[in-house]
């Protein structure tokens, strides 16, 4: 009997021992499973990276002997932002710099932002222009190229739009905002202590303080009137007479070229095939890695509540 429940014994074990290696080459075979899989998905991730570093860089641009070099302006215009002139301009250098460009396109998609970096990449290009005088600088409308955005625009030869994208908005605003009745019904008391007279200016916990309402009226008038002289400059005589042409209002691309803001409409292919007739276009954009991309993604809004509301800054958007 001893005998019997020994074998018994032995055999149950064999049996578990064999269930247990049966599971690990299980949880082995799983693992190379997903290391595999997490090994292909950083290929695909690396490809399309790969990819959308070489854009447009086709086999046609390594042939072609003239480019259309495009540099694209897109979404806010501000400081760290992928439309900042600390990357739009190293971009625009590098155009220029190329032995087959032969024109450089602003291909423009923005709502506008900072007047600070839309002016120093306006008078980059106005710059570029003196020094490659045989390369002509065209801006291309997307959806919208308002505020900032125009004011970079104006400083190419020529502005083209779809009849339907969204023009122009030539004024600059600051925004903020007032919690004084809330505060009162609260209970709440606003105590802030500074060393200068006007360093609480626009504070959103005070009621608002006519001489610095007028003073900040001041501010916008002159960043207005500096946006009102780049244009006329930009366009010149091409700019129609309209009342309200430098008012904040903003038009559709038909609209836009009756008053002068663009002089055609067409989007990047036609330019580069039937104005530049170099139909090969090479982007030059200069982009943000990942991670800054992310990291810009999750600061951003906090960081523009924050400037908001301590120390409102003029937009141009």
């Amino acid at each position: 009997m001893d005998n019997e429940n020994n074998a018994n014994a032995i055999e149950a074990l064999k049996t578990i021992a064999l269930e247990g290696l049966k599971e690990q080459r299980r949880a082995r075979r799983w693992g190379i499973f997903f290391k595999l899989l997490f090994w292909g998905y950083l290929l695909i991730i690396g490809a399309i990276f790969i990819m959308g570093l070489l854009g447009t860089n086709s086999d046609d641009s390594i042939t072609a002997s003239e480019i259309t070099a495009v540099v694209d302006i897109k979404g806010v215009i501000m400081d760290e932002a992928d439309a900042s002139a600390d990357l739009v301009i190293p971009s625009l250098r590098k155009a220029f710099a190329n032995p087959k460009t032969k024109a450089v396109l602003l291909r423009i998609n923005s709502p506008g932002g900072s007047p600070v970096q839309a002016g120093q990449i306006n008078d980059e290009i106005r710059r570029l222009r003196t020094l490659h005088e045989d390369i002509p600088v065209y801006a291309v409308v997307s959806d919208i190229c308002a505020s900032g955005g125009y004011y970079i625009a104006v400083a190419a030869d020529k502005i083209y739009a779809d009849k339907a994208s969204l023009v122009g908005s030539i004024g600059v605003r600051m925004d903020n905002f007032g919690f004084v009745e809330a505060m009162n019904k609260l209970g709440v008391e606003r105590r802030l202590i500074t060393a200068g007279e006007n360093k609480g200016m626009l504070d959103p916990f005070l009621p608002e303080n006519p001489k610095e309402v007028e003073h900040v009226k001041t501010l916008l008038n002159m960043t207005h009137q500096q946006f009102i002289n780049v244009v006329k400059e930009g366009r010149g005589k091409r700019l129609k007479d309209n009342p309200d042409l430098f008012t904040g209002l903003i038009w559709t691309g038909e609209g836009a070229k009756e008053l002068g803001l663009i002089d055609e409409l067409g989007d990047e292919r036609y330019v580069a095939r039937e104005v530049v007739k170099a139909p090969t276009m090479v982007n030059f954009t200069s982009e943000k890695d990942f991670l800054d991309k992310i990291g810009e993604q999750l600061g951003t809004s906090v960081s523009q509540w924050f400037m908001q509301s301590s120390t409102p800054q003029p937009r141009m958007y």
